[in-house]
């Protein structure tokens, strides 16, 4: 990736217009975390409390060990998140341009294009559950198709510029999230709750794994933004601090809530929107929402751009919020969110084989992100064994591909343990194979020159 100066009619505030420009280095530690931290606090988190609770094939959790997986599980998830940050800080090159230094340009392309249709996706989802949020804060009022296109007009708008959209976040919307959060918390612990022990801990692990699979689903995109950032220790701290709080918090209070409404999903809101002014703190989120729904969009044409560095991101991010705005009207997401895991799970060994590689393998000074970049079948060979590893012990909810890897269980006479993470094993399984292949590579070329 070539570097020149920029254009005078880029503003050097801005992300530039394409990746043949150097990107401004803007972004404070604060801006960090604040971007962060509001990602971090997500409708979808509070819903998503229940899988932490009630992991699927296991007994429900006591409150005390779905509150600790919660907190485990994000705090792992936030280190991953933090760590992949740095190499964007570093090289300024994003998130799927740092992939051409991992597999070579034309292996990049492979994880750029499941980067993209889970981005898609996923911003799809965040359409949905907003203008449903929104629809149910109004009490129904008003066509669902209206919101819909609301919320899509307004992801593409904030799109156009993303470093400012980063620092308007920091100036105005951490506040009223963090008075949101504090509302909600006195709201709730003013309720009688349940036993904090009266339940299980076997799947504690499959708790935690839930927890920290949100947290890793921002990795594919984490130095889109890194890359602007001061420092890579802005970068890091920023990231790891805010997100690890905010997830955290608003895991326990989803649990919380879900304690007062017996456990029911359908309800989590429920105590949250029937306080006094709750209504208010609850709008707040809806529209904070956003934040979560611009991130996908604009990241996904930042991940084309791997594929087209010369594409305009400001055309490409139009033409995704319209993908995504059309499908949330049209489709159906919830039925595909099994699958939209699935593509996170991708992204877990991966994010181990790009951290041993960057690290072990001289970093950005040997760091190739150029169109040039030669293949490097081994790390692909890492990160494949990292994928198998995941699936033996979470073959996740997708029937076809389940029962698949049900039958290899059987084959090899293996049988997943409550206690067994996914996301850890195979982060560790592809970070050990890819740290012997790097080390391996080296000594060979030492060996070449002597």
């Amino acid at each position: 990736m070539t570097t020149p100066q920029r254009t005078s009619r880029q503003s050097a505030d801005e992300v530039p217009l394409t990746l043949a420009e150097a990107p401004p280095k803007r972004l404070s530690g604060f801006d960090q975390a604040a971007f962060w931290g509001n990602l971090g606090v997500s409708l979808l988190g509070f819903g998503g409390a229940i899988a932490v609770l009630a992991p699927a094939g296991v007994p429900r959790l006591s409150p005390l060990a779905a509150a600790l997986a919660a907190v485990v599980g994000t705090v792992l998830g936030s280190l991953a998140l933090a760590a992949s940050t740095v190499p964007g800080a570093q090289t300024g090159a994003p998130a799927m341009v740092l992939l051409r230094g991992l597999f070579g340009t034309r292996l990049s392309y492979v994880p750029t294009l499941l980067n993209v249709l889970q981005l898609v996706g996923w911003g799809t989802f965040e359409l949905v559950i907003i203008a449903q949020s929104a629809q149910s804060l109004f009490g129904g009022h008003g066509p669902r198709w209206a919101y819909v296109v609301g919320a899509g007009v307004l992801t593409t708008a904030l799109t156009i510029r993303p470093l400012g959209t980063v620092r308007l976040l920091r100036r105005f919307a951490a506040v009223l999230v963090l008075a949101a959060l504090v509302f909600f918390a006195v709201v709730l612990l003013r309720h009688p709750l349940p036993s904090a022990t009266s339940g299980s801990w076997r799947g504690f692990w499959l708790g935690a794994d839930a927890a920290l699979a949100v947290a890793v689903s921002w990795v594919p995109l984490s130095a889109d933004y890194s890359r602007h950032s001061r420092t890579p220790r802005a970068a890091f701290t920023g990231s790891f601090a805010a997100y690890a709080v905010t997830q955290s918090v608003t895991y326990l209070l989803g649990l919380l809530a879900l304690a007062l409404v017996a456990g029911d999903p359908d309800r989590t809101f429920d105590p949250l929107v029937a306080a006094p002014v709750g209504a208010v703190f609850f709008g707040v989120l809806v529209l904070r929402e956003l934040d979560q729904s611009f991130a996908n969009v604009y990241s996904t044409a930042v991940s084309i751009q791997n594929l087209r560095p010369l594409a305009d991101r400001r055309v490409l991010s139009g033409c995704i919020g319209v993908v995504t705005t059309g499908l949330a009207l049209t489709v159906d997401i919830s039925r595909y969110q099994s699958f939209l895991y699935l593509l996170g799970s991708v992204f877990v060994p991966m994010l181990a084989v790009l951290l041993a590689s960057y690290f072990l393998g001289g970093g950005r000074h040997r760091w190739n992100v150029s169109e040039r970049a030669p293949a490097r079948w081994s790390m692909l060979v890492a990160w494949l064994l990292g994928f198998v590893v995941y699936q033996l012990v979470n073959p996740g909810a997708i029937a076809g591909w389940t029962s698949g890897w049900t039958q290899v269980q059987r084959w090899l006479h293996f049988t997943p343990r409550s206690w067994m993470s996914a996301s850890v094993l195979s982060f560790v399984v592809a970070g050990v194979v890819a740290t012997v292949l790097v080390r391996a590579g080296r000594l060979v070329a030492q060996s070449g020159h002597e």
